[in-house]
């Protein structure tokens, strides 16, 4: 019999209240539609905003980020970093941070995200990984 496989994913941004929140929960969202056995969480670079909850206007509706990751990951889990628009069929290489602008970037943002997500979890599930 084929062993369970427990995956997780952390999606990341700079504080955790507008892009990687929203990003937890549309991965939630897709992986219980799925019904997937994947643990998914979301996590912020810096602290500024730790113990906040997600802004609102990313409940409603970069690559410093990336560097930041790379600088405290272990070596031999770096191939495990990559941007989420990384799975997306777009022009845009990152998900643009929300925060100072209006509601139409949170849905831009949201937009992208459920773009991306269902090919990160198609790759995820789709047999062995490294």
């Amino acid at each position: 019999m084929k062993e369970a496989r427990v995956q997780r994913i952390l999606m990341v941004c700079m504080g955790n209240i507008c892009r990687s929140p929203t990003a937890e929960a549309v991965c939630r969202f897709k992986v219980a539609e799925r019904k997937l056995n994947i643990e998914v969480d979301s996590a912020g670079t810096i602290g500024y905003h730790q113990g906040d909850r997600p802004d609102s206007r990313a409940m409603a509706a970069d690559k410093a980020n990336l560097a930041d990751l790379r600088s405290r990951c272990p070596l031999e889990y770096e191939y495990k970093l990559q941007l989420m628009l990384s799975y997306a069929d777009t022009q845009v290489t990152e998900v643009p941070d929300p925060y100072y602008g209006g509601e139409q970037g949170f849905e831009l943002v949201l937009d992208l995200l459920e773009q991306s997500m269902d090919a990160l979890l198609d790759r995820l599930t789709s047999g062995p990984q490294k």
